[in-house]
């Protein structure tokens, strides 16, 4: 007996050693949860922000229109993260007042790149342009090596309409334009779409180079006789490219992602994409290495999908991303319906960064792809709608973009403009 009781208060003892361990591991675990800490916060006024993007130290807020007639022309603004608690609007460009072709039009989509080819060495930026009325549509190119000094090198009109958004990649002794001009294809009119392709080896004259088309190259175009309100179209609203711009994906709206070899720009040739049907497919990014593709929709409560393209010709789906229910929007929307819309996504290593209009940006590890765990979440805090799209009259968070830096991630949020966090414990 008085064996068999040490026995049993030796094995009591490691267990209870484990057991405070795996409650010290837990404690710890939760204690090193990642959080989003706020470093600064700029709001340009005036309208309603756009997207996002950083280079260097320097951080680009393009800018978008309001509803009706409210086409303020705002531009890219260009602040100086230096000392990013203090950020300092260095410049502006593409707005109407420096560009008075643009006085009638607005810029939501910016990238901006180191570029070094025959006819340019230095940092190049392209911004998408939309046409208010009757105003220029298509896209402008500027030297912004020294981002204090834009300089201007070409403005390219594009059709059937401006690009809605815009991509640029460099590789090879060369750099591409790659447009999304969120035109509906037809049968009726195969000619009319709206992914090109322009070489900008040399940026103060591009040329058009190649084009790609579900409706006239696999003859699958935008239903004529779809359900009742719901959005059938098949168009191009978005474009990225992998590192090595060999391939394009592209965001076709309601027929899926559009998985493109770009190799040669000159003839873009299909390799696959994922289902028609999803509704609003908006914008993607790659993670793992190319093999994964975050792929957002953007609709009421809105929807993210985690796919594997390692087969482009049968993209797997992966998972489902959502937020957990726990969390509430910043404000209600009486204009569009995207409160709980997902946006655009952002992957760093593991971690996936969403914008997701009134929820903020959410974080995400997707060390497991197929089962992508929630980390945190940032929310700017509600702000007045003063241009009507989404809350007018009142006020609501609306995260458009999210750019991850090395030190810093840049938020842009179309009320109240830029802001600037860490990611810490």
């Amino acid at each position: 007996m008085p064996c068999i009781q040490a026995a049993t208060v030796r094995r009591l003892k490691a267990l209870l050693a484990l057991a405070v361990s795996a409650l010290t591991l837990t404690a710890g675990q939760a204690a090193r949860a990642p959080r989003f800490h706020v470093l600064a916060h700029a709001d340009p006024k005036g309208g309603y922000s756009g997207d996002v993007v950083g280079e260097r130290h320097y951080a680009y807020l393009s800018s978008r229109r309001g509803t009706g007639d409210d086409c303020p022309a705002q531009g890219v603004r260009v602040y100086d993260l230096a000392s990013p608690r203090r950020p300092r609007h260095i410049a502006t460009f593409a707005d109407g007042r420096s560009t008075p072709e643009l006085a009638q039009a607005w810029t939501e989509k910016t990238i901006v790149r180191r570029v070094k080819t025959p006819g340019f060495d230095g940092v190049l930026a392209v911004t998408s342009v939309q046409a208010c009325g009757n105003g220029f549509g298509g896209f402008a190119l500027y030297d912004v090596t020294h981002p204090s000094r834009p300089h201007r090198l070409a403005l390219v009109r594009t059709e059937p309409r401006g690009s809605h958004e815009i991509w640029l990649a460099t590789a090879r002794g060369h750099a591409w334009v790659y447009t999304a001009e969120a035109v509906a294809e037809f049968a009726l009119e195969p000619s009319s779409f709206g992914f090109h392709i322009y070489d900008v080896t040399r940026p103060r004259t591009p040329v058009e180079v190649g084009g790609w088309s579900a409706c006239r190259d696999l003859h699958q175009c935008t239903p004529l006789d779809g359900p009742p309100g719901k959005d059938v179209r098949y168009f191009v609203h978005s474009v990225i490219t992998n590192s090595a711009a060999t391939r394009a994906y592209l965001s076709y709206w309601n027929f899926g992602t559009v998985i493109l070899d770009v190799s040669d720009p000159s003839r873009p040739r299909y390799l696959g994409r994922t289902p028609a049907g999803q509704g609003n497919v908006h914008s993607a990014w790659l993670a793992g290495h190319g093999r994964i593709l975050l792929e957002t929709h953007e609709i009421p409560h809105g929807r993210a999908v985690v796919w594997n393209i390692s087969r482009p010709a049968r993209p797997r789906r992966l998972a489902t991303v959502r937020l957990p229910a726990r969390l509430h929007a910043g404000g209600v929307y009486t204009g569009l319906d995207l409160a709980d819309s997902v946006h655009d996504p952002k992957a760093v290593g593991k971690l996936a960064y969403f914008s997701w209009y009134a929820q903020g940006v959410a974080l995400f590890d997707l060390s497991r792809p197929s089962r992508p765990r929630f980390l945190t979440r940032f929310r700017p805090r509600p702000e007045p709608d003063e241009h009507g799209l989404l809350c007018p009259g009142s006020s609501c968070t609306a995260v458009w973009g999210v750019f991850p830096m090395r030190h810093y991630i840049l938020v842009s949020d179309l009320n109240s403009g830029l802001w600037v966090l860490r990611l810490g414990r």
